[in-house]
């Protein structure tokens, strides 16, 4: 049996979450602890991280890959070398996301940015994304600086959910064989 989940609305009306989930017509829940956030508290949660995955369409599909990130004013900047992130990333639309965790108030938040990726050509402007806190994880020569320019930032923050909320027994979990 396949069960549909649909949100009643739009992902970025908050009315919306407060309205709950539907299945089959009827609400089955709400949604109310998860929190819209404005873009400019997802520009600020954007700063606390340095990782983030990159979402392009290749030849073979959609792919995602792992970069890391810095903001500079109202975008996104990565590093890069030639390869299929980059075609990907040059050649259409992209989605970058991030999250993170705050142990404080033991909430989760997750922001997405889609837009259209630029190479930084310019000597000046490269050398002014040399200052910003951007430090590939990865080893190897990175000599492509990419910059995210957005048409659309979203982000949510929500509590994380305790193993008493989500946690299934064994005794209790689906099978699909004897093992």
């Amino acid at each position: 049996m396949t069960v549909a989940w649909e949100l009643q609305g739009s992902f970025v009306d908050p009315q919306v979450w407060a309205s709950g989930l539907k299945k089959d017509g009827a609400v089955v829940g709400t949604s109310e602890a998860v929190e819209i956030l404005s873009v400019d508290t997802c520009w600020e949660l954007l700063r606390t991280t340095t990782v983030a995955r990159l979402a392009v369409q290749t030849a073979n599909g959609p792919d995602i890959f792992p970069i890391n990130i810095a903001v500079d004013g109202g975008t996104l900047v990565f590093r890069s070398a030639e390869g299929t992130k980059v075609t990907g990333a040059l050649n259409g639309p992209v989605a970058v996301e991030a999250d993170g965790r705050d142990p404080d108030t033991d909430h989760a938040w997750s922001v997405v940015v889609k837009g259209h990726t630029q190479r930084i050509h310019k000597s000046e402007d490269v050398l002014a994304t040399v200052d910003l806190p951007l430090v590939p994880w990865h080893k190897g020569d990175k000599p492509l600086f990419l910059r995210v320019q957005p048409r659309q930032v979203t982000g949510r923050r929500f509590p994380i959910a305790g193993p008493e909320e989500w946690w299934t027994p064994i005794g209790d979990a689906p099978r699909t064989s004897e093992e």
